[in-house]
């Protein structure tokens, strides 16, 4: 009991004194997260808004495959982008693996379905209330993805917000293909697990508290969206969009 005590004593005064070698970790956790959320965002919004109003051959088959993405192991995610980016595969001749680029790469390819599955049903739970009148407008379907998602922009930012929670907190893919190189690619998660092991618990718990501050300030940021959508001039479904 007093080794914990100790230890958490331990990790909070690292935390107060803003020690640089925790501050590197988690500064490179930020960015690794921020800009894989960047990339799978721009392309998931545009994806999952077009799905949500396209109606296609074979749309049951891509939703389906869609979803089972949503269920894939980060480890697994993780293995796709080591054999891509490996000597051997297809990538290698950029040599990314065990780098920042990698990190970010598998990261990306872990939210990408979190964000195209989520925007796809909003909008198209959108649709259903107003594709009628649009339709009669004569907006064709990117245009109605385009007016839709922007309708349900408050929900989108809430997507947007999750998902960056989902890849700070994975720790199996980067551990892969970031290959936990101190003072490169490590970041918290990955130091977590790896000074837990060698039984250095005060950084691992500074680590984990400031992970733990990271994921209460993002879900304290969701809050405050719904209660600036419930109580915005305007309503999601009555906006100036379809007056």
């Amino acid at each position: 009991m007093n080794s914990i005590t100790e230890s958490a004593a331990t990790a909070l005064q690292l935390i107060i004194s803003l020690d640089r070698g925790l501050l590197t970790i988690v500064g490179r956790s930020l960015s690794v997260s921020a800009m894989a959320c960047l990339l799978a965002c721009g392309l998931g919004l545009v994806l999952g808004a077009w799905l949500g109003v396209a109606r296609f051959a074979g749309r049951t088959w891509v939703l389906t495959l869609l979803n089972t993405f949503l269920a894939v192991p980060s480890v697994v995610i993780g293995l796709l982008v080591y054999l891509l980016l490996s000597r051997s595969g297809p990538l290698g001749f950029l040599g990314w693996l065990f780098s920042f680029k990698a990190m970010v790469l598998a990261q990306a390819l872990l939210v990408l379905p979190v964000v195209t599955a989520l925007t796809r049903q909003l909008v198209e739970d959108a649709e259903s209330v107003h594709g009628e009148q649009l339709r009669s407008l004569g907006a064709r379907p990117f245009m109605r993805s385009l007016l839709l998602a922007w309708d349900e922009r408050f929900a989108l930012l809430t997507v947007l917000i999750a998902s960056f929670g989902r890849a700070i907190s994975e720790v199996g893919a980067v551990m892969i293909v970031g290959g936990n190189i101190d003072g490169f690619t490590r970041v918290m998660t990955t130091a977590i697990a790896l000074e837990t092991s060698k039984g250095d618990l005060p950084l691992a718990l500074g680590l984990g508290l400031i992970l733990l501050g990271v994921v209460l300030l993002l879900n304290v940021m969701i809050a405050l969206v719904r209660h600036w959508r419930e109580h915005s001039e305007l309503s999601p479904r009555t906006s100036a969009v379809f007056a």
